[in-house]
């Protein structure tokens, strides 16, 4: 694989819109050395439909919000590295069903296709529920991803158990079952700070990373 060609990150933007994400295009390893990698700061979805052409991306890496239900704040260090009390809000990881998400929703089920007979399967199984709003949400950019990731490149895209197994499938729709390269296990040394004295849940101790493949023999 030719890294120089092209890398594309993905991941939360700092703000307070959910649905607004921000895009960071690598334009490769050399351009890197040179100072010429861009940033788009915005909503990712109208970066990747705007500024990236087709089949031009050698490797993705997805970090997206993982529907954990909480809000993410960004904190601040004093001058000798110590933590401030002083933060404010990242992003919000909550999701609803709402006239956003119903719009995303029949975008992508009146395109047709497996796509569009996941998300119906989907909505039939979880109703209108913020998972289903999570999944309206990134259908669209994976579907962008594909048309920019060449016939050799690959994804990653970053998850954890919440959703892991519904994006399984939505990828599995997108990029095709065959395409399934791996599942990768990264388990942290640590817990969430969900798991306390009286907790009735196992540790939650690792996240999930889904890599597929244009074309998986050559990826």
């Amino acid at each position: 694989m030719n890294f120089d060609q092209g890398w594309f990150v993905i991941g939360p933007r700092p703000q307070h819109t959910r649905l607004a994400n921000y895009a960071i295009v690598l334009s490769g390893l050399e351009s890197c050395r040179r100072g010429k990698s861009k940033l788009y700061y915005g909503d990712n979805l109208e970066v990747l439909r705007q500024h990236v052409k087709d089949e031009t991306v050698d490797l993705i890496y997805l970090d997206p919000p993982f529907n954990s239900r909480q809000d993410y704040n960004v904190l601040f260090a004093e001058k000798d590295g110590t933590r401030s009390s002083s933060q404010i809000m990242a992003f919000e990881d909550t999701w609803e069903w709402n006239v956003d998400t119903e719009r995303a929703y029949e975008e992508i089920v009146e395109r047709g296709g497996r796509v569009s007979e996941a998300m119906r399967a989907f909505r039939t199984f979880l109703g209108h529920s913020d998972m289903t709003a999570y999944l309206a949400m990134m259908a669209p950019r994976l579907i962008e991803l594909h048309r920019e990731l060449k016939v050799t490149g690959s994804i990653y895209l970053h998850c954890d158990p919440t959703a892991s197994h519904y994006l399984k499938m939505l990828m599995d729709g997108i990029f095709g079952g065959p395409n399934f390269l791996n599942e990768v296990v990264w388990k942290r040394t640590t817990t969430k700070n969900d798991y306390v004295q009286g907790a009735t849940n196992w540790p939650r101790i690792h996240d999930v990373l889904l890599c597929y493949g244009k074309n998986s023999p050559d990826a």
